[in-house]
């Protein structure tokens, strides 16, 4: 399986997109707690990133800013998140960043939130 990103609107809940050219992929399953939840994405300050570890990940449309503060902070890092224990590329943890950040940008467009599950 693989992790999704996409986008979500309050009120009544609904999400409101999806893509077909594969830039809502997130990662493999597995990046839950090899990527976004490893000890280096926590040791460079990351809050929301750690907590798909224990499952799906909501930001609230009033989170956004520091998710995608978050976001701008792991993309100048990408090179620090490359261990052995991860087995990920630089190049797909950069893709899969930048899909997760457009999303956001998205969500904040419109008043949105994120859903990664």
């Amino acid at each position: 399986m693989s992790l999704q990103v996409l986008v979500w609107l309050p009120e009544p809940f609904r999400l409101v997109d999806g893509t077909e050219d594969g830039s809502e992929l997130a990662g493999f399953e597995s990046a839950r707690t090899k990527l976004w939840g490893s000890e280096a994405v926590i040791e460079l300050g990351a809050v929301f990133f750690p907590r798909l570890r224990g499952g799906d990940l909501y930001v609230q449309p009033e989170e956004m800013a520091e998710f995608r503060a978050e976001c701008a902070l792991l993309a100048t890092h990408t090179d620090d998140l490359l261990t052995e224990a991860s087995g990920y590329s630089e190049e797909y943890i950069a893709t899969r960043l930048q899909n997760i950040t457009n999303a956001a940008n998205r969500a904040t467009a419109i008043g949105g939130g994120i859903l990664i599950w």
